[in-house]
């Protein structure tokens, strides 16, 4: 290991904010010469991005060996066969990347590699005694975004650490996905972000357990619910909480009342007098298995990715269309009701004690007061399909929960058998007989880490980097590199500090001290070390520490500075 001259490092820093930046950690990453933009949500790496990315890979592989998992290297190119016996071909749906070799066959660019890997389980495990079995790989994602934004935390190329784990029992996966929430915590603490795993949408991945490892910012893009009284923490998408009341009133006769024009819960609600929880509305949806009528009270949001983990049907959709709507259901649209509806329909648990419910009337200018669920409606399935609200009681405990935002670094998921039914991955239990494995799939992802710890870590000046993952641990400005013995003590105490370990960039650049002390400001070094007219004059070389601006002054010899610069780094990681 050598020390880096700044003069011969590709490492441009901008003074300019960037006007595609919306968020801290992308203006940053650009600002401070991480990144550069190729094409939307394409990004290059450069040295100093590409530094910092190499640690965070080097914290996750040591985690991941750390638990006995074995790396290997899959293909980004995969075959659509394997993806169509999965089903997932279709529904993964325009996020997938797709593409056609010169004989014809189809690929995909590889989302995720569930497919690939149980393809290659299925060949290579035989018997109860392969299992327990964790592979896992580090290398690029293809997913095309509908709307890259946010520089590297929605990117349509990007790193990520994907595992899968084989196992013959259900305990067994318990067991490896106990490991790896472990695994997980420890690879995020030590790259310094604060975070709370969450229970989680599974989504076209697929199984019923699954947790989210959510980075705690403001600009974060999911919303997570969070109880402080039992700890109780869920991607808002599928937080459950209690019923809420039911509105005050009581049960009267159905009646049909001329409600022309009015068609939404605002309008019904001065039209009619009533309270928004009082009114139930009715949204259509169509999928696989055809029409669904969907429930939920005025005054509460249906969460769509609940319905779609109770349906089980990741084609399931809303329908939007009047025209489309209305030949479905035979009425007319802004008027839709469950009262003699001929499809299925399913309810939020809410309403099903209203004792006296505005309903759409299914014709055009009408709806229905004084509906009661169950006497003038049928209603096939009860179930949590509201959106959780800040204070909502929460479902484990009763205690109002939290809403915050979050980013998503990392899932884990306990698939089951999905995939080893669909590709004929199979094994011999100790009976003898032919059994789908079981298994289970751990990602991170390893650029998105780095928006995240930088989201986290910041000030107005620039970044301020986690000592375990920063580029170098210390920058040495030398404010007059053309004065021969400012750049001779520079040297020797970069080449000091290099020999004791640690990672140094040396500022030998022809700019101005101000120029120089805006920079390491903004590229975030932990430590910052002054070379100047005072260090030759006094013999003192000052330093300064990123993270709280905590000053030192050390004599400038090689051994008090290694000591001293050790020092301000101890301190980082107290």
């Amino acid at each position: 290991m050598a020390y880096v001259r700044w003069t011969r490092y590709l490492l441009p820093t901008w003074k300019e904010e960037p006007a595609e930046a919306e968020i801290p950690s992308h203006r940053l990453m650009l600002r401070a010469g991480l990144i550069r933009r190729v094409a939307s949500g394409i990004y290059e790496f450069l040295p100093f991005g590409y530094r910092a990315l190499r640690k965070v890979e080097r914290i996750v592989r040591e985690e991941m060996d750390a638990i006995g998992a074995l790396e290997m290297k899959l293909p980004v190119l995969q075959p659509e066969e394997l993806w169509r016996r999965t089903g997932r071909w279709e529904d993964f749906g325009p996020e997938m990347f797709k593409l056609t070799d010169r004989k014809g066959q189809g690929f995909a660019l590889g989302p995720t590699h569930e497919e690939i890997i149980t393809e290659l389980a299925a060949r290579e495990i035989r018997s109860w005694r392969d299992m327990p079995l964790t592979l896992y790989q580090i290398g690029e994602k293809y997913r095309d975004e509908i709307r890259p934004r946010f520089g590297v935390m929605r990117a349509r190329e990007f790193l990520m650490k994907d595992a899968y784990s084989f196992h013959g029992s259900w305990d067994s996966l318990e067991e490896t996905y106990r490991d790896m929430y472990t695994a997980y915590s420890r690879t995020f603490t030590r790259c310094g972000l604060v975070f709370v795993a969450v229970e989680a949408p599974t989504g076209v991945m697929g199984g019923d357990v699954s947790h989210e490892f959510m980075a705690v910012a403001d600009t974060g893009e999911d919303e997570i619910a969070l109880c402080s009284a039992c700890g109780y923490a869920a991607n808002r998408q599928v937080a459950h909480t209690e019923p809420p009341d039911p509105p005050p009133g009581e049960e009267r006769p159905l009646e049909l009342v001329a409600t022309p024009g009015v068609r939404t819960v605002e309008e019904l609600v001065e039209f009619l007098g009533v309270s928004p929880a009082q009114i139930v509305k009715t949204f259509l949806y169509v999928g696989r298995d055809g029409a669904l009528a969907v429930l939920v009270r005025g005054d509460q949001e249906l969460e769509e990715t609940k319905l779609l983990q109770a349906a089980g049907d990741p084609t399931l959709r809303r329908v939007d269309d009047p025209g489309e709507a209305e030949r479905i259901s035979g009425a007319p649209f802004g008027f839709l009701g469950p009262i003699g509806l001929g499809i299925p329909v399913w309810a939020d648990e809410s309403v099903r004690d209203i004792p006296a419910a505005v309903v759409g009337g299914n014709r055009e200018g009408y709806h229905y007061v004084g509906a009661r669920a169950g006497r003038d409606f049928r209603v096939d399935r009860y179930l949590d399909i509201h959106r959780a609200r800040e204070g909502d009681p929460c479902g484990r405990c009763g205690s109002p929960l939290r809403i915050r935002r979050g980013i998503e670094v990392g899932q884990i998921f306990q698939l089951g058998t999905k995939y080893s039914e669909a590709l004929g991955a199979t094994f011999l239990d100790r009976d003898g007989e032919e059994r789908p494995i079981i298994m289970g799939c751990y990602g991170i992802g390893v650029s998105r880490i780095l928006g995240a710890v930088i989201e986290q870590h910041h000030d107005e000046a620039g970044i301020i980097w986690p000592l375990e993952i920063a580029p170098f641990q210390v920058v040495i400005a030398v404010l007059r590199p053309d004065v021969p013995e400012q750049m001779e003590l520079a040297e020797r105490l970069a080449s000091a500090l290099d020999r004791a370990g640690l990672e140094v960039l040396l500022d030998d650049r022809d700019r101005s001290p101000g120029e120089k002390f805006h920079d390491a400001k903004l590229i975030g070094i932990p430590v910052l070390l002054v070379v100047g007219p005072r260090a030759l004059q006094r013999g003192e070389v000052e330093a300064e520490r990123r993270r709280d601006g905590a000053k030192a002054s050390f004599p400038a010899a090689e051994d008090a500075v290694v000591r001293g610069v050790r020092e301000l780094l101890r301190a980082e990681l107290i």
